[in-house]
């Protein structure tokens, strides 16, 4: 029950808890009404009766009882003994047989009144009957009768009409809730559709601030100002990691020259060849950093070109030539333009192969080729692969899982990442696919194809 509920929507269960209290509300109200209606004209039936049978017994202790005894409206008026034997009685009364029992006589003079079938009478209306006892000295008991049929027809007409209106009621109150409801959450939906359009690179982006004064107005107030502190805290962190990059370039190419320097002059060693690796991995390192904060601080599609896709791949291929593994190209006929940047281009596929060369056992395949609006790169080697559980991970920035840490020339957890920064500025995508031999992967980049191309093609 609470997962449904939870499930639902802010606004039907808002409506449902307003429904639920209006329909209890309406529900005790309806009931309260009936009660009321209810006891208020048994009440007026009894007070007429009792002060007419005040007045009879008035007139039985002063002994002036008329007989017949007058009344007004439908009363039925009986005076009886103390044998239950009728002395005196109204015009439409009975004069020989009491109308009460005599427990019923009892009974009315204990708690005021009785109710007994109409049939006594020969109508088909209940009576409601009030006794009042004259001066115990005379021994009569005055007994009003009253038909209260218009009181019972009354009630089913009010219970009815209660019954027919409630759930039209309810339904009326429903529906103006909803709309309601709907117009107090329309800004709420108005900002989390804004939130939704905010990303990394657009940082002036705010949510609209409503002009009612109420809590949604300030709640967009406050989210603009995490907004704000969220890109200042961002533009800080960009420009530390620019700036120390950069920073760090000038010592690491000192570094590295000096490090040339002296192998020309005392020749090569095993200390100067590692200390020269591992400054060109520093240098690549910093490099990404560089990359990774351009590509923070600029927005998506800025100064795109068409791109020849399979010469990049060639060129990635000759710069791998005489690595440790053989890579092999496959491009697709008739030219692979992709709408793109050209240096992005390079560095994602350079990345990848790169990446495969790194892990692979004996081999690794590169093919692009077009499929649809989009333009396919696909890096395959015949590594051992990555499990289908960290694919996602390794996209993530400094991710290198425990094969990559063990290997002397493991890259620094950047290269995936930097491939899907470029990727998605370019409104393309990168996924981890197993390979279609018996181990290793394929890393398949896609990228959206030029559009004159795209016309080429369907026209073709």
């Amino acid at each position: 029950m609470r997962t449904a509920w939870s499930r639902l929507s802010l606004r039907a269960r808002l409506m449902l808890i307003g429904l639920t209290g209006v329909a209890v509300a309406l529900a005790v109200g309806s009931a309260a009404l009936y009660a009321v209606l209810t006891v208020v004209s048994f009440r007026s039936l009894d007070a007429d009766a009792t002060s007419t049978a005040t007045e009879v017994a008035g007139l039985v202790d002063d002994g002036n009882l008329p007989d017949p005894i007058p009344v007004t409206g439908s009363q039925l008026v009986q005076v009886v003994d103390d044998r239950d034997r009728v002395v005196s009685a109204s015009v439409n009364a009975d004069r020989l047989t009491a109308l009460l029992l005599p427990g019923e006589l009892s009974t009315a003079l204990r708690e005021g009144h009785v109710d007994v079938p109409g049939a006594r009478i020969g109508t088909s209306s209940p009576l409601r009957v009030v006794a009042v006892q004259a001066a115990p000295s005379t021994g009569r008991t005055v007994v009003v009768a009253q038909q209260y049929g218009d009181v019972v027809h009354s009630q089913r007409i009010l219970r009815l009409t209660l019954f027919a209106t409630y759930p039209l009621l309810l339904a009326v109150l429903g529906l103006i809730a909803w709309r309601v409801v709907g117009a107090a959450l329309r800004p709420v939906e108005a900002l989390r559709d804004s939130a939704e359009t905010i990303s990394g690179s657009e940082q002036d982006t705010r949510l609209p601030v409503p002009d009612s004064r109420d809590e949604i107005h300030r709640l967009a107030v406050t989210l603009n100002g995490m907004l704000d502190r969220l890109t200042a805290a961002r533009t800080r962190q960009r420009l530390f990691v620019a700036d120390a990059a950069h920073e760090l370039r000038s010592p690491l190419a000192s570094m590295q020259t000096q490090i040339d320097v002296w192998q020309r002059v005392e020749g090569p060693s095993d200390e100067l060849t590692a200390l020269a690796e591992e400054v060109r991995r520093m240098t690549a390192l910093v490099d990404d950093l560089l990359v990774l904060a351009r590509l923070d601080a600029r927005p998506r599609q800025l100064d795109l070109e068409a791109v020849d896709v399979a010469a990049v791949v060639r060129e990635a291929a000759a710069r791998a030539a005489g690595g440790r593994v053989p890579v092999t190209v496959t491009a697709g006929s008739g030219g692979v333009l992709a709408n793109a940047r050209a240096d992005e281009v390079r560095r994602s596929v350079g990345n990848l192969v790169d990446n495969a060369v790194r892990h692979a056992r004996h081999r690794v395949d590169v093919s692009t080729y077009r499929d649809g609006p989009v333009v396919v790169v696909d890096v395959t080697d015949d590594g051992t692969g990555i499990p289908e559980a960290d694919r996602e991970r390794v996209f993530q920035r400094f991710t290198r899982l425990d094969e990559a840490r063990a290997r002397d020339e493991g890259g620094s957890g950047l290269g995936l990442a930097i491939v899907r920064e470029l990727a998605e500025h370019l409104d393309g995508s990168v996924e981890l696919l197993d390979a279609d031999g018996p181990a290793g992967l394929t890393a398949r980049v896609r990228l959206p194809c030029l559009p004159s191309t795209l016309r080429d093609h369907s026209a073709g």
